[in-house]
């Protein structure tokens, strides 16, 4: 699950630099979803490692 996480945020990176730089004007809202699917992807990956230490 980690590897999707930071496929996601990269890929949230890409978009946000191409979209606020004003090459493509849909890519900032691409970005801003992303963002967020790699936070919620990222909390999780962190409970279920926590949790396996255990």
């Amino acid at each position: 699950m980690l590897r999707w996480t930071i496929t996601f945020v990269i890929i949230a990176l890409i978009a946000g630099i191409l979209g606020f730089s004003g090459i493509a004007g849909a890519a900032a809202g691409f970005a801003k979803i992303l963002f967020f699917i790699f936070l919620v992807l990222f909390v999780i990956s962190l409970i279920r490692g926590g949790t396996k230490r255990i």
